[in-house]
C-alpha cells in the first residue's frame, strides 16, 4: 500500500509494513484506491481491510493503493495524478454489511480551513484548486458499518460483506460499472 507518495507499504497493521519501491507504467491508466479506516474501531477498519484485499489479489495489478486513517489534503497531489480514483470508507448512514457504489464530483469550492480529514469531494475540490485537474472518474465504495466502538474485528454483518465490495471495486476499476 502507498502511504502519501512512491514508497510502496505492503502487510497488515498487526504484522508490520514491508517498504517497496513502484514506479507507474509508461502509458498506464492510472488507477487509485483510497481506503479510510480506523483498525482499531471496528468496523471502522473495513477500509483498511480491503485495501489489503486488493494489494494481495493479482486481478488488482496496476492499482495503487493507499491506506490511511483519514482523507487529508496530502492526498491531492496522488488523486491530480489519477485518472480514476476509488474511495473506500465505512458509513454510519447505511444499513451494517449493506455495500453502495456513489459517484463524487467535487465540491463546488476548495475547502478554506484544513483539518485533518476531507471528505472525498471536498479533497477533489483541493486538488481541482492546487494542480488543475480530477480524474476523469471519482466514486465512492461505502460500507455500512454497525459499529465504531474500540475493537480490532469487524462484526458479522460488515464481514460478509467485503466480497461484495471488493467485487463492486474490481467492477468499478476494470471499467464495467
Amino acid at each position: 500500500m502507498n502511504v502519501f507518495g512512491p514508497t510502496q507499504i505492503s502487510g497488515s497493521a498487526s504484522k508490520g509494513y514491508e517498504i517497496e519501491h513502484r514506479e507507474p507504467i509508461l502509458g498506464e491508466r492510472r488507477k487509485l484506491l483510497l481506503a479510510c479506516g480506523n483498525a482499531l474501531r471496528s468496523d471502522d477498519g473495513v477500509g483498511l481491510r480491503i485495501a489489503v484485499a486488493v494489494e494481495e489479489d493479482p486481478h488488482f495489478a496496476g492499482v495503487e493503493v493507499i491506506a490511511a486513517q483519514q482523507f487529508t489534503p496530502e492526498l491531492a497531489e496522488l488523486v491530480a495524478a489519477a485518472d480514476l480514483v476509488a474511495f473506500v470508507d465505512a458509513s454510519m448512514e447505511l444499513p451494517p454489511g449493506e455495500v453502495r457504489l456513489l459517484p463524487v464530483a467535487a465540491a463546488a469550492d476548495p475547502p478554506r480551513g484544513f483539518t485533518h480529514h476531507l471528505p472525498p469531494a471536498a479533497l477533489l475540490a483541493l486538488t481541482q484548486s492546487l494542480y488543475g485537474r480530477v480524474p476523469q472518474r471519482a466514486v465512492a465504495i461505502a460500507v455500512g458499518a454497525l459499529s465504531f466502538a474500540l475493537g480490532e474485528g469487524l462484526s458479522e454483518a460488515v464481514r460478509a460483506a467485503l466480497p461484495q465490495a471488493i467485487s463492486l471495486l474490481g467492477e468499478v476499476l476494470q471499467g464495467e460499472e
